[in-house]
């Protein structure tokens, strides 16, 4: 069987690019293109086997925070803390400002957040008074988001990684803390504290398809007080 020889992809690109330059064709219209080239040469869509996420034991995330608290760093006890309390993806916690916290209703404003979308996610009044001394020091230094690096910029994502990775070394636990491993544990927590996909779904930022008409009706009003029902008994 002769095997098919074909153009580097690279090239192929460039080639098409020279073809549709003129018509300045934003992504949407790329998008719609390629789905009618795929449909002409009858190319099948494959899908990679979801994996399950890893998700950290309620004993794991104690003994990471214990290596955290140990540090006496509390610029990072409160990051960790804001992570695990909240959810929040990394690339939406460097973009927090200090305008966005609303201390009287504990929640946190997401500005842009996955698929540009802003939200509001709760966090437990237990934890008001923490975040507030460590905002204001922020903000007496000139600051403007919640957390800046010592030269008052925003951390960056890697910046955030490495100092998890830090404490997952300190805390002796084999597979990296990742601040998304936070985030499945809080909601996988959630869930087990007996609230609903459709509670949750408010302040995780996540949508299905199937749910959101359901979704559509439901306010962070809602979901805020069945959150603040259980916060309560988190492990940390």
């Amino acid at each position: 069987m002769n095997e098919i020889k074909r153009t580097p992809a690279r090239k192929k690109a460039q080639w098409l690019a020279k073809a549709l330059k003129s018509e300045k064709p934003d992504y949407d219209y790329l998008r719609e293109l390629f789905r009618h080239l795929r449909k002409e040469l009858q190319v099948e869509v494959t899908e990679c086997p979801k994996r399950l996420p890893i998700v950290p034991t309620e004993a794991e995330i104690q003994k990471y925070y214990q290596a955290v608290w140990k540090s006496r760093n509390m610029k990072h006890v409160v990051m960790i803390k804001t992570l695990l309390y909240t959810g929040v993806r990394v690339s939406e916690l460097i973009k927090i400002k200090l305008s966005e916290i609303d201390f009287d209703r504990c929640q946190l404003r997401i500005t842009e957040g996955k698929g540009k979308k802003d939200r509001i996610v709760p966090f437990p009044n237990d934890f008001k008074e923490t975040l507030a001394m460590h905002a204001h020091s922020v903000k007496s230094k000139g600051g403007n988001y919640l957390f800046e690096s010592s030269w008052k910029r925003p951390y960056t994502d890697r910046g955030i990684r490495k100092i998890l990775t830090i404490y997952t070394q300190e805390a002796g636990i084999e597979y990296s803390i990742s601040p998304h491993k936070l985030r499945h544990f809080l909601f996988t927590w959630l869930k087990k504290q007996g609230i609903e996909d459709a509670m949750i779904q408010p302040y995780s930022g996540h949508e299905s398809q199937q749910s959101l008409e359901i979704y559509s009706k439901l306010s962070i009003g809602n979901a805020q007080t069945q959150y603040d029902n259980v916060i309560e008994k988190f492990p940390v």
